[in-house]
């Protein structure tokens, strides 16, 4: 009677149990690919690469918010006082392909400086979260913390939303 008692319990059990996860992507290998990713990000910026940039991200309509620090705006906006310019927000959105056309635009040499990485993955979905010190030459031009959001598709690991911080710099050029 025990036996069968306890074979009733294991098969309850085992009913009762979640599965095991769908996913088996071993994530240190995940992490590795995720640090190509952000280089190959760093390294378009450097390289004012539009198509190889835009090819990080799963569609160019994701989520490109930056929140500017109160001091960022007032300081900004106290400079377009007397002009026909709007104001700045605190909140602001934008796209990659904005982003990338603007520096592929420019004379000046851009990089963003990528400090204090931190990535947590199951494999299938990450995190970055990470410092940033953007830089239009050697000029510091605004810094803060940035946040990913990724998916590993049959293509490999995609950007799916990009989150940031921002302080502008408030000294002259």
């Amino acid at each position: 009677m025990r036996t069968a008692f306890s074979t009733l319990m294991l098969a309850i059990g085992l009913l009762v149990l979640p599965p095991p996860p769908a996913f088996a992507q071993d994530t240190n290998a995940s992490r590795q690919q995720i640090e190509q990713l952000v280089e190959r990000f760093r390294t378009a910026i450097v390289d004012k690469d539009t198509a190889g940039f835009m090819q990080l991200f799963l569609r160019e309509d994701i989520t490109w918010n930056v929140v500017y620090t109160d001091d960022s705006v007032l300081r900004y906006n106290a400079r377009l006082k007397d002009t026909n310019i709007p104001l700045a927000t605190r909140v602001q959105s934008g796209s990659p392909r904005a982003f990338i056309e603007s520096i592929a635009r420019s004379k000046q040499a851009r990089s963003e400086a990528i400090s204090n990485m931190r990535i947590d993955t199951d494999g299938e979905i990450a995190q970055v979260w990470f410092d940033f010190a953007f830089m239009i030459g050697d000029y510091k031009s605004a810094w803060g913390k940035e946040s990913w959001q990724l998916v590993r598709t049959d293509a490999g690991w995609k950007i799916a939303g990009v989150v940031w911080s921002a302080e502008e710099n408030p000294a002259p050029r």
